[in-house]
């Protein structure tokens, strides 16, 4: 049976256009041709309710989407930290902790990764472009396609990252202007632009707990590197189930 994995939705519109809500489909049609059954999971549902369809699930995907608040790891918001969806930040926040600490994979994309570190315990850069010192660029314009690659990105030898795409170095697209900073407890960061922003990050003591700053889902259907990300984690869901089956 392909395992049940639960990806968070939101009710914002306000980010990107329907070049934005074509990335959940993307996200969804990954997940199916790597063998899983995508479900989508709404904010808003009383906790009784998610905790419910949480059990229910064998792994979390967490998507690319608008900006954390910062109130969720204790800074004022930066002028440009701009749309904000608190339902979904709640929404991500509890599953990211429910999930980790019950050892079920997570696989996060861009906000997602971002909300993986908050939900841990780290903190975030609001604002790339006026915060950090660099000349590259890490939003893509609107009016280039989103598969469109910007930079290059290395990943450490010995994180599980590397293990997956076979390099320790890859071009991505990009599309934020937020990052991680500070690394959450027992949350390691192993990939890196040449500016030091961090594009990748793993729990190393977990089964599959990882995610990625670029968004895999607008390239893996021409690069086997990128599909590889769907398969190992849609393989750990499979296993999780198996193991969750057999207790």
């Amino acid at each position: 049976m392909r395992p049940l994995i639960g990806i968070t939705a939101s009710d914002v519109y306000a980010e990107r256009g329907k070049l934005y809500h074509r990335a959940y489909a993307l996200n969804a049609f990954a997940i199916a041709d790597a063998g899983g059954l995508p479900v989508y999971i709404p904010p808003g549902l009383e906790e009784s309710v998610l905790r419910e369809l949480y059990e229910r699930l064998d792994a979390v995907l967490l998507p690319g989407g608008p900006d954390v608040d910062p109130v969720e790891y204790g800074q004022e918001r930066h002028p440009q930290t701009k749309i904000i969806d608190a339902p979904r930040d709640a929404l991500e926040l509890t599953l990211a902790r429910w999930t980790v600490e019950d050892d079920r994979p997570l696989f996060g994309i861009c906000r997602g990764h971002q909300v993986m570190n908050v939900a841990l315990g780290g903190t975030l850069v609001q604002d790339i472009p006026s915060q950090v010192e660099t000349t590259l660029t890490h939003d893509l314009p609107d009016e280039y396609p989103r598969s469109t690659r910007l930079h290059t990105v290395d990943i450490k030898p010995e994180s599980r990252l590397a293990s997956i795409l076979g390099t320790t170095q890859v071009v991505v697209n990009s599309l934020h202007h937020q990052s991680t900073e500070i690394a959450a407890p027992g949350v390691d960061f192993t990939a890196f632009a040449p500016d030091g922003v961090v594009e990748a990050l793993e729990v190393p003591d977990k089964q599959f707990v990882l995610s990625v700053q670029w968004h895999p889902e607008d390239l893996y259907e021409d690069d086997g590197m990128m599909k590889r990300l769907f398969t190992e984690f849609v393989n750990a869901a499979r296993e999780s189930a198996a193991r969750q089956s057999h207790r």
